[in-house]
């Protein structure tokens, strides 16, 4: 993988295309948001904790999925409404352990975290698509003829209504509202923070879905990126589709949403990262207008990262 160094990181725009209706495409899934209900089903989970409540949330996302999350609030009563976060988790897993979020809500922090549609969790994926559906979610909707159809489209939508049911909730202040995720998370923060921009603090780490061209260029085949390299392989191995290809990705792009932002970021990136490549990562976060910092582990990849998760919950009760 040939990347550049910091400061060439630090200056680097991308190089994936932006369709030229990015926007209204944009407007158009934000529309289609609109006019779903915040209607959700709380069932109470067999973990408990003196602590926190603890419940599975459910809620019909667009397209009419079924969406699961773990939602932990706070146990003890607070004086008026609280902080809140959304989590996202990385690519084929799921919301993840209890124990994590109970930590959160120990602080007065309620936590939603999201099962992404089709993947490791119990959240429905229901969308039909023409094309390939093997080796991976970016290309899924690819070669159908309604971007609409794209499948990050929608877990896209789904964040930022994930959000706006954690900001609806009676105990929470939805001025006080922030999202955090790693890898495939870092990059449904990064979303979820464009597309519901009340989301006051976004902590993004070592983000995937973002610039797609460039990925492809490196070394994909070892990383969260090689769906591009079976594609190419073997639906246009002459490459006669690569600018419609990459055009089409860019609505699912994280760069092109980047700049929507309003909310405080603070981007964590390790320099060695394989799995998503820093240049990708860097792409988007350089298009951040708002106030952002960025966290970098110069000797970290794709891995566990030191003192990130004190870190974290230190910005989060900034809240």
């Amino acid at each position: 993988m040939n990347e550049r160094s910091l400061s060439q990181l630090q200056a680097y725009e991308g190089n994936s295309p932006k369709p030229d209706d990015f926007d209204g495409f944009w407007e158009r899934a934000l529309s289609e948001l609109d006019a779903q209900p915040l209607d959700y089903e709380l069932v109470p989970a067999a973990f408990t904790s003196g602590l926190a409540e603890c419940f599975h949330l459910y809620f019909t996302g667009v397209g009419g999925a079924r969406i699961h999350c773990k939602y932990v609030r706070p146990k003890l009563p607070s004086a008026g409404k609280g902080p809140g976060v959304v989590m996202f988790h990385g690519y084929a897993c799921d919301s993840g352990d209890w124990l994590e979020k109970v930590g959160y809500a120990a602080h007065g922090i309620s936590v939603l975290a999201m099962d992404c549609r089709g993947q490791g969790g119990m959240s429905e994926d229901n969308l039909t698509v023409q094309g390939t559906t093997i080796r991976g979610h970016i290309i899924r909707g690819i070669d159908d003829p309604d971007p609409d159809n794209l499948y990050y489209r929608n877990v896209f939508l789904d964040t930022a209504q994930a959000a706006r049911i954690l900001m609806a909730m009676p105990e929470v202040d939805p001025e006080r509202v922030g999202a955090f995720g790693l890898s495939q998370g870092g990059g449904l923060t990064v979303a979820c923070a464009s597309l519901e921009p009340r989301i006051k603090i976004a902590v993004p780490v070592y983000p995937f879905l973002s610039d797609y061209k460039r990925a492809w260029e490196a070394n994909i085949t070892a990383s969260a990126y090689e769906e591009l390299n079976y594609y190419f392989r073997f639906f246009d191995p002459h490459h006669l589709r690569e600018q419609d290809i990459f055009n089409r990705l860019g609505y699912i792009d994280i760069q092109n949403l980047a700049e929507r932002i309003k909310g405080r970021v603070l981007w964590v990136t390790g320099l060695m990262d394989p799995i998503c490549p820093p240049s990708t990562q860097f792409a988007a976060y350089n298009k951040i207008t708002a106030p952002k910092e960025l966290l970098v582990y110069h000797e970290y990849g794709h891995e566990y990262l030191p003192y990130l998760a004190d870190r974290t919950l230190q910005m989060f009760l900034t809240l």
